[in-house]
Formats: structure tokens, C-alpha cells, sequence
């Protein structure tokens, strides 16, 4: 667990990022709207460190994921990862820096060809960007399989005879193949069961230790979050909310909506759970498509006042290295007022 990026050098740079999907009507295909399922989403992500993304699900982040490494092409903005811009090349140009930049899927059953075995699995992307002789990605492969922890008389096996965890791992492998700098984790832990979710993340975290790795890793699951990240974005309805250091979001949210969210992980300690004060938010999210005017939250949030409803607020950093985009901050530079800000809402 890291309490801080191990280094300032800044591996992703991603500044006002939208994804919109258009919407089309009749038989004739009027364009009539879009869903904004990612609007204007700015952050940093560190060498060697790890930012969760978090948030209910419909919020974007499975998509910002996705655009961040160009599985898109964006609608507007600009994604530079380690120094190169990506945002904007042509895909055909991308061919080059795909070797750096990996994904994990949620689903490890829907993410693994069927029809190939293991050993053919976790060779593709061998195949398609190196010029390793046959033997030399047979061994390649294998040591991938000891470094997750999968036995090597495996390799000829095919992916329905594994569990949902060892399919997990499978992936996992296939994307340190071609010894990325930056992987994106999209929920990899959301299929598994429980007791096996634990030994996916210490992977990944020893996996990080010996790599050097860089993760953005999105989840829902706040607990599993606080373990592995060391600092964690909040999204809802396509924008970031808040964004600190896992500790101080923890233990001091500023948002509305990141206190609902803490509020609402479960609390194995009875006695505490009795004496924890709960937020309950109400209303539905609203619909990507038609966002609400001014604050996105402005429907649901217990601390709605009359501007959030006409004036969106500025994302903007309050605390060290703690960014909020909340109108009751909007005037207060006071670490102490801030926080009593917080307290009052």
C-alpha cells in the first residue's frame, strides 16, 4: 500500500476528456442528442502509483477507462501517456505505444477467446508486436504463468476450465506480456467471489512492486479501493467530483456525493455500524443525456443550495493535492474553514 506516488513524474496526463455517443432517431437517423457518458474529466496518474476511479454504476468510468487508452476515438480533449500524445493520433499510428498501455477486463470469461488455449492466449500479443522465435515465446509465456501464479501444465488448457479467478489471472498475464508501463484495471475483481477477490488484488499489488507498474483502477467497491489505491477519483454522471490521497478522502470527504458513497460500505463491526450516521441519498441518477442544468448532483444532494441549480461549480484544488467541485467551497481558502464547511453540510 502506498500513501504517495513514488516519484512526480506525471505517466498520464489527461485534460477535459469527453466521450459523448451520439443519439439517432427515425429512418432517416436524425441526430437528436448525445450521452455524455464522460464530460470533461481531467486528472494525473503517477509512476508506480495507483488512482481508483469509483462511483455508482452508469457514472463513466468503465468508459474514461476505455478512452484513456484509445479503445475510442474521444470526442474532444486531450490524453497524453508518457509524454505522447494519444488523445488525438490516428489509431494506425497508435500501433507503436500499445506495447505500454494494457488493460484489465471486468469479465475474465467474456475477455478470453474460447477456441485458444492458454499458451495461445497469453502468446497473441507476442505475436502481433514481437519478433520472438517460437521457443523463446514458449518460455516467455510460461514465466508469465509462474509470475501469476498459474501452474505452467496448464498452458494447453482452454478457458472453461478454469475457475473465475485463474481466468483473471489468464488476463492479467496476457497484459504484462509485452512489459507495459500503465495498465488500466476495469472492476477486475467485480465477477469473482469474495474470498478470491482478496488474491487478485495482492497480485496486483506484488505484480506493481516488482514491475514498476502504473494502474488506474476502477471499481465500486470503496473497501477493496482503500487497500490498493493511493489516491482515489470520485465520478458521477461523466465528471470528477473529488479527487484526494486515500487517506484524506477516507477519513475527511468534502463532497456530498463521496460522503453518501462512504456512508454506504458496510461496516463488519456491529457496534459501529449502529452508531455510524448514514446517508441516504434520493431520486434517481439522472440520465446521461440530459444532465441536470448547473451541478450534475443537484437533484439527489442533501446540501443543494439555490446556485447549484444554476451555476456548475469549478473543479478546483481546496486542500493539498484535494481537488472538489462543490459550490460550498467555492469562496473558502482556509484549510480549518474548509473542513468546517465539510462538517456543516
Amino acid at each position: 500500500m502506498f500513501d504517495a506516488p513514488k516519484t512526480d513524474t506525471k505517466l498520464v496526463e489527461v485534460r477535459d476528456l469527453k466521450m459523448h455517443f451520439p443519439i439517432y432517431t427515425g429512418v432517416f437517423r436524425r441526430h437528436t442528442g448525445d450521452v455524455k457518458a464522460v464530460d470533461g474529466v481531467s486528472f494525473d496518474i503517477y509512476e508506480g502509483e495507483t488512482l481508483g476511479l469509483v462511483g455508482e454504476s452508469g457514472c463513466g468510468k468503465s468508459t474514461c477507462g476505455r478512452a484513456v487508452l484509445r479503445l475510442y476515438d474521444i470526442t474532444d480533449g486531450s490524453v497524453k501517456i508518457d509524454g505522447t500524445e494519444i488523445g488525438r493520433t490516428p489509431q494506425g499510428a497508435l500501433r507503436g505505444k500499445r506495447p505500454t498501455m494494457q488493460m484489465v477486463f471486468q469479465d475474465p470469461q467474456a475477455s478470453l477467446n474460447p477456441r485458444m488455449t492458454v499458451q495461445a492466449i497469453i502468446q497473441e500479443p507476442l505475436d502481433e508486436h514481437t519478433s520472438l522465435s517460437k521457443e523463446e515465446k514458449r518460455e516467455k509465456v510460461l514465466a508469465l504463468m509462474d509470475q501469476v501464479g498459474l501452474n505452467r501444465k496448464f498452458a494447453g488448457r482452454y478457458p472453461h476450465a478454469f475457475s473465475g479467478g485463474q481466468r483473471q489471472r489468464i488476463g492479467i498475464a496476457r497484459a504484462l506480456a509485452l512489459n507495459p508501463k500503465f495498465i488500466v484495471c476495469d472492476e477486475p475483481i467485480a465477477a469473482l467471489d469474495v474470498s478470491i477477490q482478496a488474491q487478485v488484488v495482492n497480485l496486483l499489488e506484488d505484480l506493481q512492486q516488482e514491475f514498476g507498474l502504473t494502474y488506474l483502477f476502477i471499481s465500486h467497491d470503496l473497501s477493496m479501493v482503500r487497500h490498493i489505491a493511493t489516491r482515489v477519483a470520485v465520478m458521477y454522471l461523466g465528471k470528477i467530483v473529488e479527487l484526494a490521497p486515500r487517506e484524506a478522502l477516507y477519513a475527511a470527504p468534502l463532497h456530498p456525493y463521496t460522503k453518501a458513497l462512504l456512508s454506504a460500505v458496510p461496516e463488519p463491526d456491529p457496534d459501529l455500524h449502529d452508531t455510524m450516521e448514514r446517508t441516504i441519498l434520493t431520486g434517481d441518477v439522472p440520465s446521461p443525456s440530459n444532465p441536470p442544468k448547473g451541478c450534475n448532483f443537484c437533484t439527489r444532494c442533501p446540501a443543494v443550495m439555490d446556485i447549484c441549480k444554476r451555476q456548475e461549480p469549478e473543479y478546483r484544488e481546496v486542500l493539498p493535492g484535494q481537488f472538489v467541485a462543490c459550490h460550498h467551497y467555492n469562496d473558502i481558502t482556509d484549510a480549518d474553514a474548509i473542513r468546517a464547511a465539510s462538517e456543516a453540510q
